[in-house]
């Protein structure tokens, strides 16, 4: 996708994106930050757009490419501002991905035990940590699992733990959290799992 279509694609899905994220928070009874939904949304359509319209010149015209990055940059969004990752975005990367995996005559069974394994792991790890890992947190790992298979699945958690890791280290030095404050890690398994599809 040349440059200028990547603008006009990410003008078009970011004004798209906007709507249903706005319409989703509006539907939610679980929003970690009901009362500042525009307080911290101000800077989202600025940093939807530059985002998607770099992804999409990244994705070099695979399409199954750029509807995961859609859906991703979606659930970055609104994992760091409400702390919620929703089924109505998670469900999509997921029949997309499995969709891709028959398309393109991809590793069912790797993809698919993928999955599984990790949706599994994740869920014991939200038991033993009761409440540090959400319930989006499990189905976007599944989810991923379809797109990128064992190896890349675990690139993906690694990375991602260790950048969030890192970043939640650094807001408790400077007293933006506490050690029992809530943290999202989804943000940081969306943007690592951009990168290993891009570098795939």
């Amino acid at each position: 996708m040349d440059f200028v279509l990547s603008l006009a694609a990410a003008a078009v899905l970011t004004c798209a994106g906007n709507v249903w994220i706005n319409k989703l928070y509006r539907k939610s009874k679980d929003l970690s930050f009901p009362k500042k939904i525009s307080e911290r949304a101000k800077f989202r359509l600025p940093i939807l757009f530059v985002t998607l319209t770099i992804s999409f010149y990244a994705a070099n015209n695979d399409l199954w490419l750029i509807a995961a990055f859609f859906l991703l940059l979606l659930m970055t969004v609104t994992d760091f501002e409400q702390y919620m990752l929703f089924d109505a975005m998670t469900l999509p990367l997921a029949i997309i991905g499995l969709a891709r995996i028959f398309w393109l005559g991809l590793n069912f069974w790797d993809g698919a035990i993928t999955a599984i394994l990790g949706g599994s792991i994740f869920v014991l790890l939200a038991l033993i940590f009761k409440g540090g890992i959400g319930g989006g947190d499990v189905k976007l790992v599944a989810a991923l699992g379809l797109w990128l298979g064992g190896a890349g699945l675990l690139n993906v958690v690694l990375v991602g733990s260790i950048l969030g890791g890192i970043t939640a280290v650094f807001m408790i030095l400077f007293k933006h959290k506490t050690r029992r404050s809530y943290f999202a890690y989804g943000p940081y398994f969306t943007l690592t799992a951009i990168y290993f599809l891009l570098t795939a």
